[in-house]
Formats: C-alpha cells, structure tokens, sequence
C-alpha cells in the first residue's frame, strides 16, 4: 500500500502515454458529438417552426425521451441493444471501426441535441416576430432567413445555456467507459488499478476535467463579451 505521494508514476513512461490517449478520446468525443448534437438540434428547431402540428409533437416527444431517460441507459441501448437488430456485415465494419466510440458519439449525440434544441428554441422565443417578416419582405425565402437572420439572433440569446450543455456534454463522455471507451476515465481507472495508486490517478483527472470544463466555460464568456459589444455598436 502506497502511503506518500507521487505523481511520478501516474504521468511517466506507459501510464503518462495512456492518460495522454485518454484525454485525446475524450476530446475527439466531444468534439464530434458536440457536431452531431448541434446539426441535429438545429433541424428539430426548424421543424418546428415549420409550423406542422404533428412534426412539432414528433419532436416534442424525441425531446421528452431525451431528457427523461438517464444517459446511461441510452449509452448502453445503443452499444448493447440496437447491435443486435444490425445486419452481420454491418457489425462486422463496425467492430472493426471503433463500435464503441460511434455508439458513444450517436447515444451522447442525440441526447445532447435534445438540450440543445430546447435552447435553440427558447432563444427564438426572444426574437420579435417582425424580424422573420422583415427578412421575407426583403426577398429571403424561409430557409435563408431562418439561417442568415433568425438563427445567429437565436444562438446569441441562448449563449449561456448553450455553453453550459456543452460542457455537461464534455463531462458526459466520462459515461463511455461503460461500453470500454478508452477515454479520460477508463484510463484513470486502469492506471489506478496497475499503480495501486488511488488518490493520483484520480487527481489528475479531476484536474484535467476542470481545467477542460473552465476552458469551455471561459470560451463561452469571451463569446458573450463578444456579441455584448457587437449590440453596443
């Protein structure tokens, strides 16, 4: 049993290596999947403006779905459930392409959206209707003024809940080693077990997800500092 510290053996030689490899998945995750979820939540909010009854419920549901059942159990749907309805060559390829990683991207991606398409929404709500008017009198069709008008006024408004999703999206990809993603966690938790060394291992990750999860919520300051001005003007 270790009784001094020392980081010396968590952050040298292959157990430095393999919390390096852990941080680089964990980044590529939220990267990608923060794509994913942000493309998808922005065809819901369209959706839904289209103004069809029943489009506007179908969505409503996904997002009720999303935000209702636990994260986790949606990782595991995917990695362990949806698999098997999959034909043989499909989870051949997918098996030989990284399962866990683009089950982890899909299951964190869709759940994600849901969030991101309610800020989405809420942000349209503080737009005045005139502004959708404005552009179409201007000769813009429906798609271009939600793009080139409504939505940059949205995502203005919504900055805040937008950025703190995202970094719950960040911490989330700790849930991928559930299905024996390599990232930050699952490596911590190897080193930990072939070091014997508990509070280290498990120190720098911690520092890790808070000097990620600061970095993000900063980003997010200096863009609202950004628009803040721009409004100035």
């Amino acid at each position: 049993m270790n009784t001094h510290f020392d980081l010396g053996p968590i952050l040298r030689g292959d157990y430095g290596r393999q919390i390096l490899h852990g941080i680089e998945m964990t980044l590529q995750l939220t990267v990608f999947t923060w794509l994913l979820a942000i493309i998808i939540a922005l065809v819901l909010v369209t959706i839904r403006l289209s103004g069809s009854v029943i489009a506007g419920r179908l969505v409503a549901a996904y997002v009720s779905y999303h935000r209702n059942v636990p994260t986790l159990v949606q990782l595991m749907l995917w990695y362990f459930a949806i698999p098997t309805i999959l034909p043989a060559g499909l989870q051949s390829w997918l098996a030989d392409f990284g399962a866990e990683f683009i089950f982890a991207m899909i299951a964190l991606g869709l759940c994600e959206a849901a969030f991101f398409s309610e800020d989405l929404r809420s942000g349209l709500r503080a737009i005045p209707i005139g502004q959708m008017e404005a552009s179409r009198a201007l000769g813009l069709g429906y798609i271009r003024s939600i793009v080139y008008v409504i939505m940059p006024q949205a995502i203005r408004n919504c900055l805040p809940s937008l950025v703190n999703h995202t970094v719950t999206l960040f911490k989330n990809t700790s849930l991928a080693m559930a299905i024996g993603l390599a990232e930050l966690t699952y490596a911590t938790r190897e080193v930990e077990n072939y070091t014997y060394r508990t509070f280290e291992s498990y120190l720098v990750a911690t520092v890790v997800y808070l000097f990620f999860s600061l970095m993000l919520m900063g980003a997010g300051a200096l863009l609202a500092r950004h628009f803040s001005a721009e409004n100035a003007r």
